[in-house]
């Protein structure tokens, strides 16, 4: 009987080419949308920005700072006689701008009482982008004028003695993976592909309801927990299959057209194989508790996306967590596919081992049993 009921959920699936498309196809879409649109959100460069100086006067330490930053930042463009509206348009993304008196005030022993030099940006620049040009340039700076004060008192020191940068020291801890945009969508639109078998388990539900499927399986003596583990099942693989797929995607197909790769050696399989079961389970239970409520397929429809959707945007899967404010930070601790996420990381990000998944897993299996015992209840009500 069982196995009747599920060859008979599949075949119904299998005719919905259109639930088919939004469980594999969408899902695929966004990591590669999403992967590529943000590579360079987590590996920013600033080489690459188009800048300007303005300004210069003549003076050998002005000359030393703009022959170290054009090092390291690339050769500036003209100056052009607007570039304030060259930087509103986005033309040149910043402008270095010197104060007359920039090599008189290095050398001053007493520090100027007014900035001697100023980092004009792009309103359009990215924020992380922006501090990182300021830090620099604020180091160069610092550089130059302890170079100039100690060559004031002691004669010219060697190049880079007073670099600010070796007295500072960062590091990532070594797990072999460095955080990538791939590393955070396959994850992040894999949890999302999972949970949105709501829409194809509760469009199937109401199809059934409304041609009197369920009424005849009721009428010929099979059980509702039956009729619940039928429709169940066939999602675990449909799960399995989206899964495989998502990671396959972000190991062969990103590379390929230009993304980062999804590295996936020295993970911890077991652990890995522990949260997609947890994550399948829990939005399963999700789908069947939304299926036992809705009555159409508009409710199905509507309901379906918005829940998944606001899960989404708070759990961090459409933006990431630690972009949040803190407030955010706190309310996305209540999503389920925040759970999903962050135990999916833990693996692929920080190579965790299942000790590591277990508090997001079990909480996901808490969830996926809560939702199940609500399904089981809204159903029975449903057939009485």
């Amino acid at each position: 009987m069982l196995a009747a009921l599920i060859r008979k959920e599949l075949l119904a699936l299998c005719r919905d080419p259109h639930g088919l498309a939004a469980l594999f196809l969408m899902p695929l879409v966004f990591i590669v949308i999403m992967s590529l649109a943000l590579k360079d959100y987590y590996t920013p460069s600033t080489r690459e920005l188009a800048y300007a100086v303005i300004d210069a006067p003549q003076g050998a330490h002005v000359d030393t700072l703009l022959k170290a930053w054009q090092k390291r930042r690339g050769q500036p463009q003209p100056a052009p006689a607007d570039w304030q509206a060259a930087l509103a348009s986005g033309t040149l993304r910043y402008v270095i701008r010197f104060a007359p008196d920039f090599d008189t005030a290095i050398e001053a022993l007493n520090a100027p009482r007014e900035q001697k030099i100023r980092l004009i940006a792009d309103p359009g620049l990215e924020y992380a982008l922006f501090r990182n040009l300021e830090s620099e340039l604020a180091a160069s700076v610092g550089e130059l004028r302890a170079d100039a004060v100690q060559a004031r008192f002691n004669g010219p020191g060697r190049p880079g003695a007073n670099a600010i940068t070796r007295l500072v020291a960062s590091e990532r801890l070594d797990t072999g993976v460095r955080p990538t945009a791939v590393q955070q969508n396959v994850p992040a639109w894999l949890v999302f592909g999972m949970f949105f078998v709501v829409t194809a388990i509760a469009g199937l539900f109401v199809q059934e309801a409304a041609e009197g499927t369920l009424s005849r399986l009721r009428s010929l003596g099979v059980p509702r927990r039956i009729q619940i583990l039928a429709k169940a099942l066939p999602y675990f693989g449909i799960n399995a299959i989206q899964a495989a797929l998502m990671l396959s995607a972000g190991v062969w197909l990103m590379p390929a057209l230009g993304g980062d790769r999804l590295q996936l050696a020295g993970i911890d399989w077991f652990a890995l194989v522990l949260m997609l079961g947890a994550i399948s389970a829990a939005a399963i239970g999700f789908a069947l508790a939304v299926a036992s409520l809705v009555r159409s397929h508009a409710q199905a429809s509507a309901l379906g996306a918005m829940c998944n959707l606001l899960m989404a945007g708070i759990g961090g899967i459409m933006v990431p967590v630690f972009v949040m404010p803190p407030v955010m930070q706190k309310a996305a601790a209540w999503s389920p596919m925040n759970w999903s996420l962050e135990g999916l990381l833990q693996i692929l990000l920080r190579h965790g081992d299942v000790a590591a998944v277990v508090p997001a897993a079990g909480r996901l299996l808490a969830f996926a049993l809560f939702m199940s015992l609500v399904a089981g209840l809204l159903f029975r009500r449903r057939m009485k």
